[in-house]
């Protein structure tokens, strides 16, 4: 056999092929991720509802090995943020709610009612 005719990973062909089939594959996976697997993996934390606010704060008490000073101050800084939180949530509420109202003025009955559904569509898919 010549060595003229061994295929050589320098041979463009090759190299082209191989980059084809990386960059398939990165597609396949973000595409996969973007619409088959992303809702499994992120699921928005509770934000200490439900006793979270303890079960952190323990959690940080027996992992860091808090003094009670340094613990007392810890959960000021949660329940500030938990208060934080609350106010930016309530604002994009009314946010949506003002966007929402607006459109509905500008549309006839008809697309009302289109729009209502799509508005439901959209809520039934995003993740709890």
């Amino acid at each position: 056999m010549v060595a003229d005719d061994c295929v050589s990973w320098r041979n463009p062909r090759i190299l082209f092929i191989l980059l084809l089939i990386f960059l398939c594959g990165s597609l396949a996976g973000a595409v996969a991720m973007r619409y088959g697997l992303q809702p499994h993996f992120y699921k928005p934390a509770p934000y200490w509802s439900e006793g979270g606010k303890e079960i952190s704060l323990q959690k940080f008490k027996k992992e860091l090995d808090l003094t009670p000073q340094q613990a007392d101050e810890i959960e000021t800084v949660l329940d500030d943020f938990v208060k934080y939180y609350q106010t930016l949530q309530a604002q994009m509420d009314e946010v949506r709610a003002t966007g929402k109202s607006r459109i509905l003025r500008i549309l006839n009955a008809e697309q009302k009612q289109k729009f209502e559904k799509m508005l439901s569509e959209l809520q039934s898919k995003q993740p709890r």
